[in-house]
């Protein structure tokens, strides 16, 4: 953007903005940092952020907390609102000490499209300063969602990982991942736990949740969305949804949308 003006310039502890994109071809930035910690919140669509060892996804009525100095890069496509605060990291809670995909609360909500409406260089006035302590304490309070893929750094799991990515719908055995990366199956099951913490078929499952909370806020149907993933029914997969969000798929993302009570415009 032609006027934007770097967040750590700005000497405010918080500095917010909101951005609405009717249509990103694709937004891919390579990894970078702030001096100010970043909370983003999406409200229509998704993205994602990655960061070293993690990737998460931010659907609707989500956020994900960035702390000041992280190396992260974002990732978007397709129709993008919501809004965006870079706030001082000696101001933000201390209980967002890491990366965290976090629930939007109305409340929070409406603080930062109030945030995001102050002129750049706002006068910092006792009523400022409230609303900022509010919107601080509900950051801290915010729940943390299992929107979270452990990504690892071994060369040879993140080739895998990639190829998941890329191409879920191959739902290739551990056999044969372990062969195409010149591993027994036992070491690249050790491998995997020790890097992520997962099994490898937990892994997988999560980033099949991921994708498909993204794709389903993109507007894609349960239907098309199991098949993407590979799965040869769609029973299958809602279970499999069902089990990691405790919801449905349907469920799960209409509650996303109605949690707030607003309706979006």
């Amino acid at each position: 953007m032609e006027d934007w003006i770097e967040p750590d310039e700005v000497p405010r502890r918080i500095v917010a903005y909101g951005y609405a994109f009717e249509h990103l071809d694709k937004i891919d930035l390579e990894f970078h940092s702030h001096v100010k910690s970043q909370i983003i919140m999406v409200q229509s669509g998704a993205l994602s952020c990655e960061m070293e060892g993690g990737l998460w996804i931010v659907p609707p009525h989500s956020a994900i907390w960035i702390p000041g100095g992280a190396r992260h890069t974002i990732y978007a496509s397709g129709a993008l609102k919501g809004y965006s605060a870079f706030i001082d990291p000696d101001a933000g809670p201390a209980s967002l000490h890491a990366c965290r995909a976090i629930a939007i609360t109305p409340l929070l909500r409406e603080l930062l499209k109030r945030a995001a409406a102050l002129p750049l260089f706002y006068e910092t006035t006792d009523t400022i300063i409230r609303m900022q302590d509010v919107l601080l304490d509900e950051l801290a309070a915010a729940t943390v969602e299992n929107l979270h893929l452990p990504m690892p750094r071994d060369r040879r799991l993140r080739k895998i990982a990639d190829r998941m990515i890329e191409v879920p719908a191959e739902q290739l055995t551990m056999n044969v991942w372990a062969s195409q990366v010149e591993l027994s199956t036992r070491t690249l099951s050790r491998l995997i736990l020790k890097e992520t913490g997962m099994s490898f078929n937990r892994w997988r499952q999560q980033l099949c949740v991921m994708l498909a909370v993204k794709w389903l806020a993109a507007g894609t149907t349960t239907q098309q969305v199991a098949g993407d993933l590979g799965y040869e029914s769609v029973p299958s997969f809602v279970t499999m949804f069902r089990n990691v969000l405790g919801a449905p798929p349907g469920r799960y993302m209409a509650e996303r949308y109605s949690r707030t009570g607003l309706v979006e415009k």
